[in-house]
């Protein structure tokens, strides 16, 4: 970016699945950043990188976004595809990742996707802002995520923009863009459900006009959402394929394989990696002692011909199907592998049902932390592409009645309310 500090406030809603820029109009309605993409021009921006080596010999290129997943699927065995990246952000345990013969902090994974998200936008963030606001979950994705290394590795990401920073909770920018409808009073429960995590938010906002149009009361999380009932579905039907629940042997004796190797597999942010030298080597001699050497050998082979992205668009289309009707067909194909099933809606909501019990627990504690009874929800406004799960919505219905739920630009809503935020002269009051 320019160093010229004229621009306008940027909301970034930097997404596990999605990412989506709205830029301020110091007044009027924000303006959402379009990406000519190779399919379609659109707002969204997948939050992904591709790597490959370099035709010249220069070292590893790259590239992310839509942009990202067409080189990907133009030459799968030569690249690297990284997705949902955003997940590890608050893991210790995350450190570096392997790409070919480089490693990546997370924050220069980060740096590198907001480096080709600028140059895909055809000018329109070459500008630097006078501020930009940023959103963060309630809760980080993972087991045990620790806020204060999520801050540093955000900060080491977003410095690279030159400008004034803030970071504000991701379902209060959907609160604040759902505000912009509103022609009353009126107390309203934010859910937005993104790919990593759940995140709620009460807010009391004010009629039009008023001096300070929304006040935030409460909020709460939980790291459940999207890729976590793309593992539910991986869990029934693929992963049993690929030798989960079998055993090796080992000196005699019969011992369940390691499901280390399978939590990685079904998470988005680290399918990718699993295709280095080390994590090779132990598969290959995992499948020499495994009971059903075949099942092995099927993960190996999906990892090593790149088969991560349709195994996720495979996954993702049964979810869709599955919102809009009450039974869809999974079906999977690649490297040997091939997999067809009957799923039904009612199946669908079995496994994810302890899912949505902390999803629940999450917003009971949104409502007692901002000291809110449910009688007193003038409107729930859901947000994010999960809040369109059936199952999902079900629990708003059932609590608040079907006339309170309000719902609309699922995955823009959060930009674009982080950049009205950001136009606003008492911008410390919203940061988390």
């Amino acid at each position: 970016m320019q160093t010229d500090a004229g621009g306008p406030a940027l909301g970034l809603d930097f997404g596990t699945t999605n990412s989506v820029v709205a830029l301020g109009t110091r007044g009027g309605t924000p303006e959402l950043v379009t990406f000519a993409a190779p399919a379609e021009t659109s707002p969204v921006f997948r939050s992904a990188l591709c790597f490959w080596q370099d035709d010249s010999g220069k070292g590893l290129a790259s590239d992310a976004g839509p942009w990202a997943i067409a080189e990907y699927m133009e030459y799968p065995l030569d690249s690297r595809f990284i997705q949902s990246f955003k997940s590890v952000a608050a893991m210790r345990t995350f450190e570096q990742a392997s790409v070919f013969d480089k490693r990546y902090r997370f924050e220069e994974m980060g740096q590198l996707f907001l480096e080709k998200l600028i140059a895909h936008a055809g000018g329109k963030l070459d500008t630097r802002p006078h501020r930009i606001v940023v959103g963060r979950p309630v809760e980080y994705a993972g087991a045990r995520p620790d806020e204060a290394l999520a801050r540093t590795r955000y900060d080491a990401m977003f410095k690279g923009f030159g400008a004034e920073i803030h970071y504000v909770y991701e379902p209060l920018g959907a609160a604040y863009s759902y505000a912009t409808r509103l022609t009353e009073p009126a107390t309203i429960l934010v859910a937005d459900f993104g790919g990593g995590t759940s995140d709620f938010s009460v807010v009391r906002v004010a009629e039009p006009g008023a001096a300070r149009r929304c006040t935030p009361l409460g909020h709460a999380g939980v790291g459940i959402a999207g890729d976590r009932f793309d593992y539910r579905i991986l869990d029934r039907l693929v992963l049993p394929m690929l030798g989960k629940g079998g055993a090796y042997k080992s000196f005699g004796k019969e011992l369940e394989i390691p499901r280390a190797y399978f939590a990685d597999f079904a998470d988005w942010s680290r399918l990718a990696l699993m295709r280095n030298r080390k994590t090779m080597t132990e598969l290959e001699r995992l499948q020499k002692t495994a009971v059903d050497p075949e099942s092995i050998g099927r993960m190996i082979a999906v990892i090593e011909n790149e088969l991560g992205y349709p195994l996720y668009d495979a996954v993702g289309s049964l979810k869709r199907a599955l919102s809009s009707g009450e039974d869809a067909h999974f079906h999977f194909a690649g490297a040997g592998l091939e997999i067809e099933a009957d799923v039904t809606r009612a199946q669908f909501e079995g496994w994810i049902a302890e899912d949505v019990v902390r999803i629940e627990a999450a917003v009971d504690r949104a409502l007692e932390v901002a000291n809110v009874g449910g009688g007193e929800i003038d409107r729930v406004f859901l947000t994010g592409g999960s809040s369109l799960i059936p199952r999902i919505r079900r629990i708003f219905v059932e609590r608040f009645g079907e006339a309170a739920i309000m719902s609309g630009g699922e995955l823009t809503s959060i930009a674009h309310g982080l950049a009205l935020i950001g136009e606003q002269d008492d911008i410390a009051a919203w940061s988390a």
